[in-house]
């Protein structure tokens, strides 16, 4: 199915859902929540992007110098 048959379909469920007064409209403050649910998830909630463990850089190598 073709992107613009697919947008016009679901053009006419939402139109749909409005008239028939079923369908969600967001208020501002389940919209905020819902923003920053979805920015912790991407983020794995530690306020930085998660790095898969294959990606990650190694520890560095000890100096010459240090005693071990």
């Amino acid at each position: 199915m073709s992107a613009e048959k697919q947008r016009e379909i679901a053009s006419k469920g939402g139109r749909a859902a409005h008239e028939k007064g079923t369908a969600h409209e967001w208020t501002a403050d389940e919209a905020r929540n819902a923003g920053r649910k979805g920015g912790q998830v991407s983020r794995g909630g530690r306020g930085r992007l998660v790095v898969p463990a294959t990606e990650q850089t190694p520890p560095p190598a000890p100096d010459e110098g240090d005693a071990q």
